[in-house]
């Protein structure tokens, strides 16, 4: 194991969602291509957790520890979920639990891609032909949970491409919204360790996109270059104003209703890393030390959404579970 702490090190390991119904989810997020990696069962606790990620022989993280990959997903499952009329889950973009926006996938060839998912039954909240902007998608899972879809290449080079390859697509960004862009950012970079890699300024709309990440296998990025190929990236939405209102706040996604539960940073060492934090006098919503899992910590980001610490294996040997 690494004797000290590098974030060069560290990745956007995987996003955490609660669902209904666990074979429904994982069938959807099969159908986008991704693979179950890992099943844990917590009978104990009555919940089991579903990691998936892409592992084609192409996929940027393919064949990796669980914990040395980036853009995961991890289904959270509480049983009784599925056969429970009542039971609703929060997506994050229906007020007044906002908060936590959506998920997004690269394609190779993107017309090719959302026919495909329509064909095969599933929903969408924004097709191609939706609203101004053309380029982009958005299905929805079983839950309600928005996926957005984008094309690496332009949308003029793959007019009229019938093929898709789902083994050539990228988890490629978690999109939550954020009070205070300052704030948040700052948070970002200088806490966690991650680079700015693109900027968007929607200023007519009011609102501007952050395009965090590590540099991962793939290095660091540019600013301002196209990231649409990348894995693992953190998109902080801001609209404008929002900073300014003492009383705003946004959704956590773990308070009731539930949906959104965090984003999970793997680390190099993780004790070492959680020193550093200590150091910069984070707020804990578990250190290492609580409660019966001591593998495990989470931090609070200025808006109380949870991010995940835990070790990558890579560097320990091991398995973390």
């Amino acid at each position: 194991m690494a004797s000290t702490t590098d974030t060069k090190n560290y990745k956007l390991n995987h996003t955490m969602i609660r669902v209904k119904d666990p074979q429904e989810s994982v069938k959807f997020y099969n159908f986008l291509g991704l693979s179950l990696l890992k099943k844990l069962s917590f009978p104990d606790a009555k919940f089991d957790l579903y990691f998936l990620g892409y592992d084609a022989p192409g996929a940027v993280s393919h064949g990796k520890n669980l914990f040395d990959r980036e853009g995961l997903i991890e289904l959270t499952h509480n049983y009784g979920t599925e056969n429970d009329p009542n039971y609703k889950i929060n997506n994050g973009n229906v007020e007044p639990y906002r908060g936590f926006g959506h998920t997004c996938i690269s394609v190779d060839n993107i017309q090719a891609a959302c026919k495909r998912i329509e064909d095969a039954g599933y929903k969408f909240q924004k097709k191609l032909t939706d609203g101004k902007m053309k380029h982009i998608a958005f299905a929805l899972d079983p839950d309600g949970y928005w996926v957005e879809v984008i094309g690496r290449k332009p949308l003029e080079e793959t007019e009229g491409v019938k093929e898709t390859d789902v083994g050539s697509y990228r988890m490629n960004h978690t999109m939550i919204r954020v009070k205070d862009a300052e704030k948040s950012l700052k948070f970002y970079e200088e806490v966690m360790g991650m680079s700015l890699f693109r900027t968007h300024e929607a200023k007519e709309a009011g609102f501007n996109l952050y395009f965090l990440g590590y540099p991962g296998e793939q290095g660091p990025a540019v600013e301002g270059a196209n990231t649409a190929d990348r894995e693992g990236l953190l998109e902080l939405t801001w609209n404008y104003g929002t900073e300014k209102d003492e009383a705003f706040s946004y959704h956590d996604g773990n308070k009731g209703p539930q949906g959104f539960g965090h984003i999970c940073v793997s680390v190099d060492n993780l004790e070492k890393a959680c020193e550093r934090l200590e150091g910069l006098e984070v707020n804990w919503k578990k250190r290492l030390t609580d409660g019966r899992m001591k593998n495990v910590a989470f931090v609070l980001d200025p808006d109380g959404y949870w991010v995940e610490v835990v070790q990558n294996e890579r560097f320990t040997g091991q398995a973390n579970f």
